[in-house]
């Protein structure tokens, strides 16, 4: 069976390795990482973006200037995932209509996705810097500390600015998989990866600009290089050359990509608002009691260099998991539950071999802090910023398996359309991560957290996430054995 979408040169050249592959045959094992092995390098990539921004930050700001980036990164999370959430969710459509060969129906998907896009983009930029200040207070950055306060303001404003060019990016690279390539958006993102390296160099070491030409950076390299996709993905894909008669899109239309696409994002942002909640937790170990920080804010630095090296590892977890959506999708537009069964399994032992990799390689970078030295400066490094990230990876590291079970579930469902179960996952992950890194703390140290709390309590505060995982894999159980393993699917 051939895709139901083609490059301008398949039908005069040998199948290549950038051409959209056939989720919908084959061994489903090898399809599925065929698939996600883009993807995962993908990933690799966007936390080179991550890498990079620490790195240099870490080499050239103060340590009020890099505890003040590493605080925001959840608010920017928040708004920012409820963006990639919804393309995501959206591009489920796009994939059912491949699966079906229907190629107006995939050019109409397009065209409502860029509709529904960029108002979403607009409400997203507008609410985020008009919230800014009080977002900040939420996580305990207030001008009481004004170098950290300064930095994080300055950063989190250009992110928001600029939701356009990051969502922008992010939407034709899950067009893109949608229809099968994987390999397209990778390029595109080597090139945004280099342009980031280099205009952080640029704006950090050559101008100065400090916490802001960070994000002005990662904006603009974003921002150049979904024009340059945008452009090629018209050239390269005659199929997905929007006509006019391809944006009279039906309220029909608007309501599917919705009922798809705000669930995902809901759930995406619900997350951002547990890391949120453990992030303001986790400053509080940096306070003293007169509420001044601790020279060298060793538990934010410590904990943001752990928590960049679990990212680091996760892009496997994530890279499986984006493919398992495409391939899904694809099926159930098809039709066929079986092989949509096969393939989450077979995900699930691959999974299974990541999370034990993973969870060495991060046990064996925690021995002496050797992540920190990569993530931080020497002057930023101490025994107290170890002790602080070695306990959140010891608290983490471990229960990798349940996160690989989790990110397989929660994708393998959502490409079964069933988004509403992973919103209900979302929502069990906030519950759990709000409850454990608000009051267990406290509870286990006897008296309000601050920077003479003993790391007990603070390996129970890093326990959040962890928690959160079990009691979202719980909540996915249900719609795996009813939806997939038994194969319940509406007609």
């Amino acid at each position: 069976m051939r895709s139901a979408f083609s490059s301008a040169h398949s039908n005069n050249q040998k199948h290549r390795f950038s051409e959209p592959l056939h989720l919908t045959s084959g061994t489903p094992w090898k399809v599925i990482l065929k698939y996600a092995l883009p993807i995962m390098l993908s990933c690799l990539l966007q936390q080179i973006y991550v890498l990079t921004d620490a790195v240099i930050c870490g080499q050239t700001l103060s340590a009020d200037e890099v505890a003040g980036v590493n605080d925001t990164f959840a608010l920017t999370f928040i708004f920012l995932q409820f963006a990639f959430g919804c393309t995501a969710g959206f591009g489920v459509i796009t994939a059912n209509r491949v699966g079906l060969g229907d190629k107006a129906g995939v050019r109409r998907s397009f065209a409502t996705q860029i509709l529904l896009s960029c108002t979403t983009t607009l409400v997203l930029s507008t609410l985020s810097v008009s919230l800014l200040p009080w977002l900040l207070r939420l996580i305990n950055v207030t001008p009481d500390n004004m170098g950290v306060y300064r930095a994080a303001y300055s950063y989190c404003f250009v992110m928001f600015i600029g939701l356009v060019a990051q969502m922008s990016y992010n939407f034709i690279c899950t067009i893109l998989r949608s229809v099968g390539d994987s390999v397209t958006p990778l390029v595109f993102l080597i090139l945004s990866t280099l342009l980031n390296i280099g205009l952080d160099l640029w704006f950090l070491i050559g101008f100065r600009w400090g916490a802001a030409g960070a994000a002005i950076a990662t904006v603009l390299a974003q921002a150049l290089s979904a024009a340059a996709c945008f452009v090629y993905t018209f050239v390269r894909y005659p199929d997905l050359r929007l006509k006019k008669e391809d944006f009279k899109v039906t309220k029909a239309d608007i309501t599917s990509h919705l009922r798809q696409g705000l669930p995902l994002g809901l759930q995406f942002s619900v997350l951002a608002v547990g890391i949120i909640t453990m992030q303001g937790a986790v400053i509080r170990f940096d306070l003293q009691p007169d509420g001044r920080m601790v020279a060298g804010n060793p538990a934010q630095n410590g904990f943001g260099a752990a928590n960049k090296l679990v990212n680091f590892l996760m892009v496997y977890f994530n890279g499986l998991g984006s493919a398992m959506v495409g391939y899904n999708a694809q099926n159930y537009g098809k039709g066929d539950y079986a092989r949509i069964r096969k393939g989450t399994n077979q995900a699930l032992v691959i999974m299974l071999i990541f999370s034990v990799l993973c969870t060495t390689v991060g046990l064996l970078l925690s021995v002496g802090g050797a992540y920190q030295h990569i993530f931080l400066s020497a002057d930023k490094i101490s025994l107290e910023s170890i002790r602080y990230g070695n306990l959140y990876l010891y608290a983490d590291m471990p229960l990798y398996m349940i996160l690989g079970f989790l990110i397989v579930m929660r994708s393998s469902v959502q490409g079964t359309g069933r988004s509403e179960f992973t919103l209900g996952a979302g929502i069990a992950e906030l519950v759990s991560r709000v409850l454990i890194c608000s009051f267990l703390p406290g509870l286990v140290n006897g008296a309000p957290t601050n920077a003479f709390s003993s790391s007990t309590a603070f390996y129970t505060l890093c326990l959040g996430d962890p928690g959160a995982w079990t009691l979202a894999s719980l909540v996915l159980l249900y719609p795996y054995i009813r939806y997939i393993l038994r194969e319940k699917y509406p007609i």
